[in-house]
């Protein structure tokens, strides 16, 4: 007979989902209203209002799209790439590849810039693709790779595509609510995010917000965007501004009211100082790595306070330690992806999960398991580094 499902309280520190607020927990179980119910109308308002904040922008087009991360990707792609347009695609880890293929999938060329994984975007190499590609009309790149921990320059790398009269499209599934994000400031056309990582939301919504040349873009478009349910002509008519909706599709009312909650947690932290508690759990944990012997494989210019890169040391199994964290202590970290499958941990330090008493259980959980494996460890050391950061 079947029964209800009760998952175990676990610490999540991989690269997403992170673990959600008690408080955005509650505002899921509150009364489901309709999605077309004037408290609702209200609400979505609110929701457009706290992502323009998280973003920093005052882009008209920003809303929560009613799916994953991935599909706010692809609504970035269907709705500015039309067939045969030519766009520079950066990868330097796994989710430039997704990007690549949403070009190819909406008809478009893309022109790969390619860097080493664990290496940020090379500008350089970028101005170069313009250089002998003049008919590009998009640059696409990822701000905060999660496969690799490194962020990559946005405000140079948008100021290249503004002189080379071609739009963006950017990646902050990662970075927002992270590290630094300016939409408007920086100049970025489009952009995704998700609500797993630093919101420390439920997965399920992305948002995304189209700047006034992505806008026009769009609506002077000579073809139908290629998903219906993804077409922001269509999709504003339910997320406009104004007070008579056009029903597009039932949103998700629960998990709106999660994220609106989110927001308002990240709003009433403030931005700035969400960004530097990241900064400072990132120190800690990273003191705590280094003083057991450990390595990260990122450069210190280029790594992510949320999301940390870790070298296996030699001799370790990837797969025994991460198990062994989960079934010992609940505590879930990473595996590496791609190029770095096997050879790197994921820790992720992500909104609701960045904080002090979470850092302190990763580095004794990991430095009990990895002695158990033999590893060449430096022992009882690792949290007195941690704690020499936060004293």
């Amino acid at each position: 007979m079947s029964q209800s499902f009760h998952p175990s309280q676990r610490t999540l520190m991989g690269p997403g989902p992170s673990d959600v607020s008690p408080r955005v927990l509650e505002a899921l179980g509150r009364p489901t209203i309709g999605h077309l119910d004037p408290e609702f109308i209200g609400l979505m308002d609110e929701i457009k209002g706290l992502l323009q904040y998280a973003f920093k922008t005052e882009n008209e087009l920003t809303l929560p799209v009613s799916a994953p991360g991935s599909a706010g990707m692809e609504a970035c792609f269907v709705n500015l790439v039309s067939p045969g347009d030519k766009v520079i695609v950066c990868q330097n880890g796994v989710f430039g590849g997704r990007m690549k293929e949403n070009v190819e999938r909406a008809g478009g060329t893309a022109v790969m810039v390619e860097d080493e994984w664990g290496k940020p975007i090379d500008v350089n190499k970028v101005a170069d693709a313009f250089a002998q590609h003049p008919d590009v009309s998009i640059l696409a790149f990822v701000h905060a790779e999660t496969s690799t921990g490194v962020e990559s320059d946005a405000k140079a790398l948008c100021q290249l595509a503004r002189d080379n009269d071609a739009l963006t499209i950017v990646d902050t599934v990662t970075s927002l609510g992270g590290i630094e994000i300016d939409v408007d400031g920086w100049g970025i056309d489009a952009v995704y995010s998700g609500t797993q990582k630093c919101l420390s939301c439920v997965p399920g919504i992305s948002p995304v917000s189209f700047g006034p040349r992505a806008v026009e873009r769009i609506s002077s478009r000579e073809h139908k965007v290629q998903s219906w349910f993804l077409d922001m002509q269509l999709v504003m008519g339910y997320w406009g501004g104004n007070t008579k909706r056009a029903y597009h599709h039932t949103a998700p009312v629960n998990a709106m009211y999660a994220l609106h909650e989110a927001l308002v947690m990240l709003k009433d932290e403030g931005l700035e100082n969400a960004w530097q508690r990241h900064q400072l759990h990132h120190k800690a944990l990273v003191a705590g790595l280094e003083a057991m012997g450990l390595s990260m494989v990122v450069a210190v210019e280029s790594r992510l306070p949320q999301l940390n890169l870790i070298a296996i040391p030699e001799g370790v199994d990837d797969a025994v330690v991460r198990s062994e964290l989960l079934s010992r202590y609940n505590l879930e970290i990473g595996a590496g992806l791609g190029a770095l499958a096997g050879k790197a941990w994921r820790i992720g330090l992500m909104g609701h999960a960045c904080n002090q008493t979470n850092v302190l259980l990763c580095l004794s959980a990991l430095e009990s398991v990895l002695a158990a494996q033999g590893a060449a460890i430096n022992q009882g050391v690792a949290v007195p580094a941690a704690m020499a950061v936060y004293s």
